[in-house]
C-alpha cells in the first residue's frame, strides 16, 4: 500500500464479497482485519479478491 487511499480501496472491494461482516484496513501497519462467516467466504477469496485489486496478501493466526 502506498496511502491511505489504497487501504480504503482495499475496504471497498472486501465489504463487496458476500459473508464479510467487516473489514479495516490500516495502512501505517499494513494490516487488514476481516471478520467473516467462514461458511459463506474462505480465507483464500478473500487472499484472491485482495491480490485482483492489487496487492499481496496472507492470513495470519
Amino acid at each position: 500500500m502506498h496511502c491511505n487511499s489504497c487501504a480504503m480501496l482495499i475496504d471497498l472491494d472486501l465489504e463487496d464479497l458476500v459473508g464479510i461482516k467487516s473489514v479495516k484496513t490500516n495502512y501505517t501497519k499494513q494490516i487488514t482485519e476481516v471478520e467473516f462467516e467462514p461458511h459463506k467466504v474462505t480465507e483464500d477469496q478473500i487472499i484472491e479478491q485482495i491480490k485482483k485489486t492489487g496487492y499481496g496478501a496472507y492470513f495470519m493466526s
